[in-house]
């Protein structure tokens, strides 16, 4: 089922044009902003075609927002103009396809091409990195085409994108930005640690993270360099010869590396071999690159205002698989949300056996019109959760059965509350208090030992814990009728929890676990207000002033922040989160910062002014704290915590291993202190001061 049609539905009508160039812009900018789409690459393509077709037949309907003749769907804007336009490719679907490209592009140069290069269309963003003298000055996005984003804040993290070329030149490389299958693995494993939520597949997770500023953890990516402006004298092949030669880091090295093809016969044989080793390949590609080599071809040929004439991509199909579902669950989240799952015939997609698949609500089991029993469209693209496509409604034998929607919740049978997408039960976090209580006690939320996940059930079990709140009413004489509980076990937890009682504003809110929020974003909050009051008291205009939190963000925030007041009373009640301090309300400051500070802006302190980076295994009284407590610590001298080395970096603590980071910081000449240096500037600071 690999194969890519190339039929398009007609649109029958001016409004389906109008709906169908609606629902490609909005996945367009889905895409191209945080590499997400409510779309599949091949839907997206045929709506694209079906668009273009409809524009041909009917010229004077086309709607200016349409996305046909535009960089990225002109989906995204920057503000950062380009030194030459960045243009997209223009896609082709099929051999036949690519041959009558390239027939035309004959046709326009009046002879015959007089060499191909092919190399893979790598699934990441497009950048452009500019140099002075042999230096990087500038990472831009491709944007619209004309102006980018400017984010050279995260140019530090990008393997493969040399700070200093082998020449000191003045040139713009231009090439992509992406994750690799194992850096994906990796900044999966460190945004769970950091509480975050992983990335649903490498594109998303690139260009979420050279977007972020404010994350308290570096994630590597890499950058494949594939053209340049200032080396356009060169036939292609030897320009990406001479960026490699300068230190980029190019196709060249992989298996699906770039090569110069003498005749169509060639080129189909080399996307053949591409095609072939998708699946090994350590990065994604939804495509082949197929261009003209000759930089006088190229020059002929020209560019029209969306894409150069002399290259085009070969689109790959994203690989779908056919299987029957066998069921569905419906799992209660932390939250209570109500997500279904579903249950299949196991089936092999790019080498990973399929069992499970994602089904996102109820609404999209009906819209879909799934059955049970049914044969059907599988689709997993590189390291995307396997999700159900659609059913294949003439091959059903009357066998299959309707999908029954749960009536109750499936967990406390309780009510459910359907007026949204996301069905959720009634009882929200008071459904799965088991995880809330655990989450809650966490290391990085109140951080209450004892208090792991066999006491968690204990307590939700035996009634006396239904919530947050309930641990600061246990007492001694509660807690010995648990099994295994002794007096100094009881003792403990007691104190424990006691000691949670004043914790930090942040960690409270940390641990009351709003959705929409986590550690940095609490400690955001908890520094924007200085009190659980004020923060209760704003509404959705007041929380969206904090840095990081956007108009729907913020309604989102407001919306748990009143389902929370119940708890928020009890809390109260029992002095927690009562504690006050004085609003830092600073987000220009903290704009003002590298790529990775965390928090909202700084307090007054030893730190005042200082952007600090932390590595290394901390020793002396600094040992006993984890890598989050003593970003705490700098926050609370005032200072603002990074977790990668730039320009910006004022002051570097390195530990033992410091490895790479204390190299670069001495390089750049960035003051660095041993631990007890450190502590030493911070006493006053430190949790037993």
């Amino acid at each position: 089922m690999g194969a890519m049609t190339t039929d398009t539905t007609p649109l029958p009508s001016p409004a389906a044009y109008a709906a169908a160039v609606s629902s490609a812009v909005r996945a367009a900018t889905a895409y191209y902003t945080d590499g997400s789409t409510p779309l599949g690459d091949d839907e997206y393509d045929a709506l694209l075609r079906a668009i273009l077709a409809y524009e041909q037949e009917h010229p004077d309907e086309v709607l200016p927002e349409s996305p046909s003749g535009k960089v990225a769907g002109g989906s995204v804007q920057g503000d950062v103009p380009h030194s030459v336009p960045m243009l997209s490719l223009d896609n082709v679907f099929s051999d036949e396809e690519l041959a009558e490209w390239a027939a035309g592009l004959e046709r326009r140069l009046g002879r015959p091409v007089a060499a191909w290069c092919v190399e893979p269309k790598l699934d990441g963003l497009a950048v452009a990195a500019r140099y002075q003298g042999g230096q990087l000055v500038q990472l831009l996005t491709r944007g619209d085409g004309l102006a980018g984003e400017d984010i050279t804040h995260a140019a530090e993290a990008v393997l493969g994108l040399p700070a200093t070329l082998a020449e000191p030149l003045d040139l713009e490389l231009r090439g992509e930005v992406l994750l690799t299958t194992a850096q994906f693995d990796e900044a999966n494993r460190i945004r769970t640690e950091h509480g975050a939520t992983p990335f649903a597949h490498p594109r998303s997770g690139a260009a979420g993270t050279l977007r972020a500023k404010d994350r308290p953890y570096r994630i590597e990516l890499t950058f494949f360099a594939y053209g340049a402006v200032g080396l356009d004298h060169l036939d292609h092949s030897a320009l990406l010869e001479a960026l490699a030669a300068l230190g980029a880091h190019t196709a060249a090295g992989t298996p699906a590396a770039p090569l110069r093809c003498a005749d169509l016969a060639q080129v189909g044989q080399r996307i053949a071999a591409i095609t072939a080793l998708r699946s090994a390949l350590p990065f994604g590609i939804d495509g082949v690159v197929v261009k003209a080599d000759a930089g006088a071809d190229q020059q002929a040929a020209g560019s029209g205002s969306r894409a150069p004439r002399w290259a085009v991509a070969r689109k790959l199909a994203a690989e779908h698989k056919v299987t029957r579902l066998l069921a569905v669950e419906w799992n209660v989240g932390r939250t209570g949300i109500i997500a279904p799952r579903a249950v299949l015939e196991p089936v092999v997609i790019d080498g990973v056996t399929v069992t499970y698949a994602t089904l996102h609500n109820p609404a999209d089991i009906t819209r879909r019109g799934l059955m049970l029993g049914d044969q059907v469209f599988v689709y997993r693209a590189g390291d995307v959760i396997p999700r159900v496509e659609a059913p294949l409604a003439d091959q059903r034998t009357g066998a299959e059965t309707e999908i029954v929607f749960p009536e109750a919740c499936p967990r406390c049978e309780d009510a459910i509350d359907s007026s949204e997408q996301r069905w959720r039960c009634v009882r929200g976090r008071a459904c799965q208090a088991v995880a809330s209580v655990r989450y809650a006690a966490g290391r990085d939320q109140l951080d209450i030992e004892g208090l792991g996940g066999t006491r968690a059930v204990q307590l939700v079990e035996s009634g006396l814990v239904s919530d947050l709140a309930d641990l600061f009413t246990l007492t001694k004489e509660q807690l010995l009728t648990l099994d295994r509980m002794g007096e100094v076990s009881a003792d403990n937890l007691l104190a424990a929890i006691e000691t949670a009682r004043g914790a930090a504003l942040h960690r409270v809110f940390c641990a009351l676990g709003v959705r929409g929020t986590g550690r940095t974003m609490s400690r955001r909050i908890a520094a924007h207000f200085g009190s659980l009051a004020a923060i209760r008291a704003a509404d959705a205009d007041t929380l969206a002033e904090v840095d990081g939190i956007g108009p729907e963000k913020a309604r989102l925030i407001s919306a748990e922040l009143l389902s929370l007041a119940p708890l928020l009373d009890r809390l109260a009640a029992q002095g927690v989160g009562t504690q006050v301090a004085e609003p830092q309300r600073t987000a220009a400051v903290a704009a003002e910062g590298d790529g990775e500070t965390v928090g909202a802006g700084p307090l007054a302190g030893p730190l005042t002014g200082e952007t600090v980076v932390v590595t290394g295994s901390m020793t002396g009284p600094l040992a006993a704290l984890s890598r989050t407590e003593v970003n705490e610590l700098v926050e609370r001298a005032g200072g603002k915590s990074s977790s990668s080395v730039s320009q910006r970096t004022t002051l570097l603590v390195a530990g033992e291993k410091a490895g790479s980071k204390r190299a670069k910081a001495e390089s750049l000449g960035i003051r660095i202190l041993s631990p007890e240096e450190f502590a030493e500037l911070v006493a006053d600071h430190l949790p037993s001061a």
